[in-house]
């Protein structure tokens, strides 16, 4: 058996147990599953597992705030990679049962709404009940607690279910994005040309102009943004902070000096990883922003005197 752990949210047959699987292809890790995403975090952090894997941004439902709460609150982790995963659902039922008899249908909010108009069209009179995964909600149904689960096609094996209807999702194409966590004394990767920063920003007030002086230290560098959120950082009633992902690497002089920006106008800044993309996408980076031209500054400015 592997010394190496990752933790995930299960049980088995969740989409996140899918991400671990494309992630660790060589299987070198010990796969464990956990029940919450709070619970992979802390298994990081003790040290019970040495990576974990959560469910981050869905194509159609935008972030997960379970492991945005998460990543807020666990210190000492750090992104280290990402997963991208096609997200496709089935209704799974215990063998024999017809589809006029579901009356409760159990699946994890996020599934419940992909596939809200698809059950509200052929099942309008099932309620739907909210699980922690889908993979949970399958479990449920062969332990006889609902009549059916929306979930990934592959927990019917794992709980001995039968899939009754096969992709549900009002639309095609959803595709959820996994992270890959670490330790925050875990080396940040190297850069590929096609990297991501993870950031969140609070800012010292909110006040006019607070978020434009906060994206101009990216805009004036050449750092195009691919999210930007705004999330309450419970300190009280409109109070927030801004979570970021920036198409560029901590290596790079740009970016670098974005941060510096960032920590002199920010209240606080969290940085959570800079890391390959996976769908490698190339950033492009202006003439002025790359990185011979930083240094060209620098040696002028050095050259002054």
């Amino acid at each position: 058996m592997s010394s190496s752990r990752v933790a995930y949210l299960g049980p088995v047959g969740t989409f996140t147990e899918q991400a671990v699987i494309q992630w660790d292809a060589d299987g070198v890790y010990e796969h464990r599953p956990v029940a919450s995403v709070g619970h992979a975090v802390a298994d990081l952090q003790s040290g019970a597992a040495q990576a974990a894997v959560v469910p981050f941004e869905n194509s159609v439902e935008g972030s997960v705030p379970a492991t945005l709460q998460a990543l807020l609150e666990g210190d000492g982790v750090r992104i280290t990679g990402e997963v991208l995963v096609p997200v496709q659902f089935s209704l799974l039922v215990r063998p024999g049962t017809p589809r006029e008899s579901i009356q409760v249908i159990a699946t994890h909010p996020h599934a419940a709404a992909q596939t809200r108009d698809w059950i509200r069209s052929h099942l309008p009179t099932a309620e739907v009940v909210p699980e922690s995964s889908t993979a949970r909600a399958a479990q449920a149904v062969a332990e006889g607690r609902y009549d059916a689960a929306v979930a990934a096609a592959g927990a019917a094996e794992a709980y001995g279910l039968v899939e009754l209807v096969a992709g549900i999702a009002d639309r095609e194409g959803a595709v959820t994005r996994f992270v890959v966590l670490g330790q925050d004394r875990s080396s940040v990767p190297e850069p590929t040309g096609a990297d991501r920063t993870t950031l969140v920003a609070h800012i010292w007030a909110n006040r006019p102009g607070a978020l434009l002086e906060l994206l101009e230290q990216f805009a004036v560098r050449g750092i195009d943004l691919s999210r930007l959120e705004s999330r309450p950082t419970g300190e009280g009633l409109g109070e927030y902070c801004f979570w970021i992902d920036a198409d560029a690497h901590l290596t790079e002089p740009r970016l670098r000096e974005a941060l510096v920006g960032l920590r002199r106008t920010c209240r606080e800044v969290r940085f959570l990883g800079s890391y390959p993309r996976a769908d490698r996408r190339t950033a492009t980076i202006p003439e002025h922003a790359e990185a011979q031209v930083y240094a060209e500054a620098h040696r002028w400015v050095d050259d002054l005197g």
